[in-house]
């Protein structure tokens, strides 16, 4: 077989794989009816090369790479604007936060007093940057999310801000 036939099968083989079904199939499932996605059961377990696959470039960096977007970016310009809804996972769909939690603590980023479903995020220490922070994950696939901070002096019920990166949430309107 001559090198230039077997490019060409390689590359037909390859133009293939991109076209099957797969392709699609690693998106969160969404309702038709509410474009809200589904929750997922268990946990998301994906390979790196799907995570590219699924998010944008910037939200591979966020929810993969704990990356944080910048201060009064357009996510959070758009978050500003956001009426009653809830907020999930970009990468898997899960349940995070709802607009019921949202406030405006000025800092830059969407901010939450509290999850809207507790099972679904994860708080561990986070000793990057040299200083000690309380990090917020998806429990469902591990993405990054924030970070939380407490005893901040916010007339919240909690006085927790969550501090999220809005690049790693998928917002849906109340109906």
């Amino acid at each position: 077989m001559t090198l230039p036939l077997l490019l060409s099968i390689l590359g037909a083989m390859l133009a293939l794989a991109g076209c099957s079904p797969r392709s699609t199939a690693n998106k969160p499932a969404m309702d038709t009816q509410t474009d809200r996605p589904d929750e997922p059961s268990g946990k998301v377990v994906r390979t790196d090369a799907e995570w590219r696959q699924l998010l944008t470039p910037e939200q591979y960096r966020i929810l993969r790479q704990a990356g944080t977007e910048p201060a009064n970016g357009a996510a959070y310009r758009e978050f500003k604007h956001q009426g009653e809804g809830t907020y999930h996972c970009a990468a898997c769909g899960a349940l995070l936060f709802s607009s019921a939690q949202k406030f405006d603590s000025g800092c830059g980023w969407p901010s939450f007093f509290d999850p809207a479903k507790a099972d679904n995020v994860v708080l561990k220490q986070d000793t990057s940057l040299g200083n000690v922070r309380t990090e917020v994950t998806c429990a469902k696939c591990g993405g990054h999310l924030g970070h939380v901070f407490a005893g901040e002096g916010f007339k919240t019920p909690t006085d927790q801000r969550y501090c999220i990166n809005g690049g790693g949430l998928k917002f849906v309107p109340a109906q």
